[in-house]
């Protein structure tokens, strides 16, 4: 076979070398040590948790090495695109807080290692399709889908590996005569890759799993689909080589095909970057773990996150703990540190399943909130209103002091509340703080009945005296519990009940269920301060 000869026949119009694509890409000028990352997400329209939590590892290894992180947008797969799905992708991610320093953008690409989307990259592969053809290490292969099919089907049958290779390469060993004959008769054909069957065994460093070993790759895997666009085992080969990936960070699922992936670097004479494989996303189902599900999960969805209105620091933070074993002890060490500052390295990784947890999630989500400052919160909770309740976002915005003020009770100190775990959450607890959304949801204590409340009610509006400070303010809550006969001290009436109506924190709970109209909520005394006196009056009087 006149292998140059076959390469020119099926890539006529590839007039470019491999030198002159090298010249093109030159090594990126980089401090020593530095890394450069990417994710390389399918335009399909639904972007995954597993994309953010592989994106954080790629951003943090980046830039905490003075590096390059960026987006490739790997479009290969022209079937299961979907429009929009580019800026999906990119508003997605810039919600989350991921930043990339050059890539696909919603106007096109930034930087000087692009095109940044693999469908126009189509003539830079054609170049190393043509480069593996000369070199009698790449074929033109015509067999349908049937006949793949009936092949896998005789594989089975012999218990052997399923997959083109060896005798099963029906197209292998065509003359150039042939392969005119079938190309010009319209057959389609695909460019496979000629593997060897060696026995050998590979060895890989996995940065994250260590030492990986496997069977040499002998399979005829398919370099350029019919319509010359490449698989992604052939593409991201030659893109992470050309956009000097350092380190290539994607799911467990591609360890299977490492070996391919291995034999296309060392055939073309490159360095190989460093592989890390993430462990797969997991969730409890009953008693056991399983695979988080697009069908069943909607926590699979980033979108789930920004619906729900979970802080994307709280995200952050909480694929922090899955990401490396010593983030926990690194908050608590460091409580008010900005978790980028946090330590992160690929070493400290599982290589088993990592473990969503939606209740862990949300009260990471209120440490992250209750140590924001009440201007934070506001934005940030303006900010998703404003995407996605309308009517809570016109009252923050007609209430500015009022929300302000609202959210700085509690906040602050060793100890501040952990009221808001989530900005949708955050519009129900504050809905009492509004009049337009106050509601009185709990009932009245046990201990009170209606008398009692009306007696109550009477006896505090009467001595209420809305410039009292909070400890004049306490007294006089004291004094009438004690005249009405309840227990000023709790302890005293779980010591005696009898003894007692009941106890202040009965007193209490009807304030706050008249002001707030729930029995948990925040200090009373600030409460009414926020409200204001007429606000306050008139809710109490309500109820006297």
């Amino acid at each position: 076979m006149d292998y140059k000869a076959l390469a020119d026949y099926l890539f006529p119009d590839v007039k470019e070398t491999p030198e002159d694509i090298e010249a093109r890409f030159p090594e990126r000028q980089l401090p020593a040590g530095a890394n450069v990352t990417r994710i390389g997400p399918s335009p399909t329209g639904f972007v995954h948790l597993g994309n953010l939590y592989n994106a954080i590892i790629g951003e943090r290894i980046a830039h905490q090495s003075q590096g390059v992180f960026y987006l490739r947008i790997e479009d290969t797969d022209n079937k299961r695109e979907v429009e929009g799905a580019v800026e999906t992708v990119i508003n997605a991610m810039d919600y989350f807080g991921v930043h990339f320093d050059e890539g696909a953008t919603a106007e096109g690409d930034n930087g000087s290692y692009g095109p940044y989307r693999q469908r126009q990259r189509k003539e830079i592969y054609h170049v190393f399709a043509k480069l593996l053809t000369e070199r009698g290490l790449a074929y033109p292969c015509f067999m349908t889908a049937e006949e793949i099919e009936a092949v896998r089907e005789q594989q089975t049958a012999n218990k052997e590996n399923p997959g083109v290779y060896g005798k099963y390469a029906k197209c292998r060993d065509l003359s150039l005569d042939e392969i005119k004959s079938n190309i010009e008769a319209g057959r389609e054909w695909v460019l496979r890759f000629r593997g060897q069957e060696t026995g050998e065994i590979i060895a890989v460093e996995d940065a994250i799993r260590g030492k990986l070993e496997m069977p040499r790759n002998n399979m005829d895997f398919v370099l350029l689909k019919s319509d010359g666009i490449p698989t992604y085992h052939f593409a991201h080969v030659i893109d992470d080589h050309f956009m000097r990936s350092t380190h290539v960070i994607r799911g467990e699922e591609w360890i299977s095909s490492l070996p391919m992936h291995v034999e296309l670097f060392n055939t073309l004479g490159w360095k190989q970057p460093v592989y890390c494989h993430t462990a797969t996303l997991m969730k409890m189902d009953g008693e056991s773990k399983r695979k988080l599900s697009k069908r069943k999960d909607p926590e699979l969805a980033l979108a789930y996150y920004q619906q729900e209105g979970i802080s994307k620091d709280a995200v952050w933070e909480f694929l922090l703990t899955l990401l490396n074993s010593n983030y926990e002890e690194w908050r608590i060490a460091n409580p008010e540190a900005d978790y980028h500052e946090f330590p992160y390295t690929l070493e400290k990784m599982s290589v088993s399943g990592a473990l969503v947890d939606l209740d862990k999630m949300r009260d990471i989500s209120k440490n992250v909130i209750c140590r924001m400052t009440a201007e934070q919160v506001r934005d940030g909770w303006l900010e998703w209103c404003s995407e996605y309740n309308s009517d809570f976002a016109a009252l923050i915005n007609k209430y500015p002091e009022r929300t302000l003020a609202a959210l700085n009770v509690g906040r602050g100190g060793a100890k501040p509340r952990r009221d808001i775990e989530t900005w949708k959450q955050a519009c129900d607890f504050m809905s009492f703080y509004y009049d337009e959304t106050f509601r009185v949801t709990d009932d009245m204590p046990e201990e009170c009945d209606e008398a009692t409340v009306k007696d109550f009610f009477g006896r505090y509006l009467a001595s209420y005296d809305h410039s009292d400070d909070s400890a004049v303010w306490f007294d006089k809550v004291k004094a009438i519990t004690e005249e009405m006969g309840f227990a000023v001290k709790p302890k005293d009436y779980k010591k005696n009940p009898e003894q007692f109506r009941g106890s202040i924190v009965h007193i209490t709970n009807m304030l706050r269920i008249a002001l707030t109209g729930h029995a948990n909520a925040p200090d009373i005394w600030e409460v009414s301060h926020v409200l204001g006196e007429e606000i306050t009056r008139r809710r109490l009087e309500a109820f006297a």
